[in-house]
């Protein structure tokens, strides 16, 4: 199978690009790091699994999501433009 030329030269593009930096790497260093703090810590800190630690069974989780949506939705006024 023979890959398009425009996505050649995009893949192409990029790889001369990356393969050229010498600040950028230091910045995909930080933006990654970064990243990972605020997905792989941050996570566990603030954002506790909260139906796991108030509800036992599946049934449970299912019926307090569905009465949280069916009373999001109720509360939403329609914009009357």
């Amino acid at each position: 199978m023979k890959i398009p030329r425009f996505l050649e030269n995009i893949y192409r593009f990029y790889r001369d690009g990356f393969k050229n930096m010498t600040v950028g790497v230091t910045l995909w260093t930080i933006a990654l790091i970064k990243l990972f703090i605020m997905f792989a810590i941050l996570r566990v800190f603030f954002f506790p699994n909260y139906l796991n630690s108030r509800f036992d069974t599946e049934q449970e989780k299912a019926n307090h999501v569905t009465n949280e949506l069916i009373e999001k939705a109720k509360t939403v006024q329609p914009d009357n433009n």
